[in-house]
């Protein structure tokens, strides 16, 4: 049996580092589901001054019983913060992802760069992703305290359940990173400070 040649072996390898690039699509795709986010924002801002100055009734996306322009206003600004949130969650997969998975962006010493995408990693935008998720969760669960009379007792629990499941999810999440990219020790002697 013949040894493979190094030169193949190269090809293989190089073949296979190149195929991180069929990840781009993905990312652009999120840039334009991005976009679709960006327009729902505008029609719920919409919505928001119609409601809260021009006397237009309350947008669908407010649940059919609850009275109270407060609460409706409330209801229709919660909404925008969790569009803002999902937004945010589809910067950081965008971005990081990029950075990790497909290509580095050279971004150093950049004024528009973020704080958090100079110590990036896999471990570290998971943990970030999960808590962007706890934040979104948070949003929906107050929704769900404001409009709880209108709710069955068993879809609040479900909801409460699914975020404490979020919750403890990030929890371990972060400490099997804490775990797994923990620094090496300093040798004896050698301060940090």
């Amino acid at each position: 049996m013949k040894p493979v040649s190094h030169s193949r072996s190269n090809a293989l390898g190089s073949f296979i580092f190149l195929s991180r690039w069929l990840q781009a699509p993905l990312y652009v795709g999120l840039i334009i589901a991005q976009t679709v986010y960006v327009w729902r924002f505008l029609i719920e801002l919409w919505h928001l001054i119609g409601f809260a100055l021009l006397g237009h009734p309350a947008p669908d996306s407010v649940p059919k019983g609850v009275v109270g322009t407060e609460i409706i206003v409330m209801l229709i600004v919660l909404g925008l913060i969790d569009v803002v949130m999902i937004a945010n969650l589809l910067i950081m997969v965008i971005v990081g992802g990029y950075e990790t998975f497909v290509s580095r962006l050279n971004l150093q010493n950049h004024p528009d760069q973020p704080e958090w995408l100079s110590h990036v990693n896999a471990g570290v935008l998971k943990v970030k992703l999960a808590t962007a998720l706890i934040g979104i969760s948070s949003i929906h669960l107050l929704k769900t305290f404001i409009n709880a009379k209108q709710l069955e007792n068993h879809e609040i629990f479900w909801q409460v359940m699914i975020h404490l499941t979020f919750v403890f999810s990030a929890i371990a999440m972060a400490w099997i990173d804490r775990l797994t990219y923990r620094p090496a020790k300093e040798p004896p002697g050698v301060s940090s400070v």
